[in-house]
């Protein structure tokens, strides 16, 4: 989902900066014409890498889409203190550490976007993904926080809550538990990020939007 938003954003005028914590990003920002780093998004020195050389290269940073990787499943109670906090490092930190440090650069320039890749079951939690779960509510509460404090700077935050997508393993289980009986696409979620990142969502913020096909219930 995060390679699918970079070529979204890089075809909608974008320029792009990739991190990652294998070679693939930096490959994929050679060929959107971008710059990338190899690192993790759980370094702030990695972090600040990616940032400076955004700024080095373009002097500005109009958004920022955060796309955490996978972390710690187990039954409820088998879980570990420690993978409680590899959880919260995988599904909020990794969130929160370019936030504080893209923030202060959209302040100064007058404004920004920001969206976080967050998961359809962080409102109805499911035991198949509970670290996921647990800590991806806390963003939600943070991003109300964030969006409520930056919002008189013109810096905007939403999490998008993709459900069963085409980039996990297909079962039958999983799509007949989908109303519209398919799973979703990297595409899909890379066009709602493109859509909450630019000037026709200019009134969106603090929002978690659900692209999901209807799986979720709650309001």
């Amino acid at each position: 989902m995060g390679a699918a938003a970079a070529r979204r954003l890089a075809a909608d005028g974008y320029r792009v900066a990739v991190l990652s914590s294998s070679g693939k990003g930096e490959a994929l920002a050679d060929e959107l014409g971008g710059v990338g780093v190899t690192g993790s998004n759980q370094s702030n020195d990695d972090l600040k890498r990616l940032v400076a050389l955004a700024m080095e290269r373009w002097g500005r940073i109009d958004a920022l889409v955060n796309s955490a990787g996978h972390g710690p499943r187990a039954p409820i109670l088998e879980i570990s203190d420690e993978d409680w906090h590899k959880g919260m490092e995988i599904y909020f930190l990794s969130a929160v550490r370019p936030i504080r440090l893209v923030t202060p650069i959209m302040e100064a320039q007058g404004g920004g976007a920001i969206v976080n890749i967050s998961t359809a079951w962080a409102f109805e939690p499911s035991p198949m993904f509970p670290t996921s779960a647990v800590a991806r509510a806390g963003l939600a509460s943070f991003t109300k926080i964030f969006a409520d404090t930056y919002a008189p700077k013109n810096i905007r935050m939403n999490n998008v809550l993709p459900g069963w997508i085409d980039s996990l393993p297909a079962t039958d289980e999983r799509r007949d538990s989908v109303p519209m009986g398919r799973y979703g696409t990297s595409e899909e979620i890379a066009a709602t990020i493109a859509f909450l990142l630019s000037e026709g969502a200019g009134y969106i913020t603090g929002q978690n939007i659900r692209v999901d096909g209807g799986i979720a219930r709650s309001v």
